[in-house]
């Protein structure tokens, strides 16, 4: 029969034989009856059951669900990622993918309260946490962009729009820059294929660090918001 811890009401390992605390939030799990107590003994209670069961407790219940934490992240991540790709065919879809990717450490924290609600929080949580939505939304972006983009060109044959407006930017930089002689070569290089590449790859890398920090920050507002738990005793 499994069995939940009676603090975090996470779920404790069916060999109970391993340690008498909870892998979650460090709470003993030994009960004594009340038959049993006095107030003598009662400021002695954790030392005795450490001492009797030979085992030191966990460390104190500041830790995070990592396992719980990364699967409401990659959750969040593969929404971004369809509305990413959505939104390559329907434009509505874009402003709604943009608010769901900038809200997404404070998403991922509701969603993690909600699985592990007597669980630690507080800034430091949330901003930790918030770096694994941040990676979780990049990867998941970058696969949704690079797969669609492969599908599109190669499949579709439908990118020469693209390559037609990156061409005309940096022709217009080109013209516009008056004081620099550009010599044919570099000319050369700018409406190469590879340059292009490079650009994109560039503006990619910028904006997943963007990214990365700007769900860091999110994460600790919402750690701040939600920062209401005590430690478990």
């Amino acid at each position: 029969m499994q069995q939940s811890c009676h603090t975090c009401g996470g779920d404790l390992p069916a060999d109970s034989g391993e340690s008498p605390f909870c892998p979650h939030c460090g709470a003993p799990q030994l009960t004594l009856s009340l038959d049993y107590q006095s107030p003598e003994t009662g400021g002695e209670a954790a030392a005795e059951t450490s001492a009797s069961t030979g085992a030191l407790p966990p460390p104190r219940p500041r830790q995070i669900d990592w396992k719980m934490a990364i699967r409401c992240a990659a959750a969040v991540a593969g929404v971004a990622a369809v509305l990413c790709v959505g939104a390559m065919r329907v434009t509505l879809l874009r402003p709604v993918g943009s608010l769901w990717v900038l809200c997404g450490s404070l998403i991922t924290l509701g969603l993690y309260q909600r699985q592990r609600p007597k669980a630690w929080m507080d800034v430091g949580v949330g901003a930790r946490i918030g770096v694994v939505v941040g990676l979780c939304l990049t990867l998941g972006l970058a696969i949704a962009t690079a797969g669609a983009g492969l599908v599109v060109r190669f499949g579709m044959r439908a990118m020469g729009g693209l390559d037609t407006q990156l061409a005309a930017f940096f022709q217009k930089v080109i013209e516009q820059s008056s004081t620099t002689q550009f010599p044919p070569e570099a000319v050369q290089l700018v409406h190469s294929q590879e340059f292009r590449a490079g650009w994109v790859l560039f503006w990619f890398a910028f904006g997943s660090a963007f990214l990365l920090v700007l769900s860091t920050l999110g994460g600790a507002f919402a750690g701040m918001l939600r920062m209401r738990r005590k430690p478990a005793v």
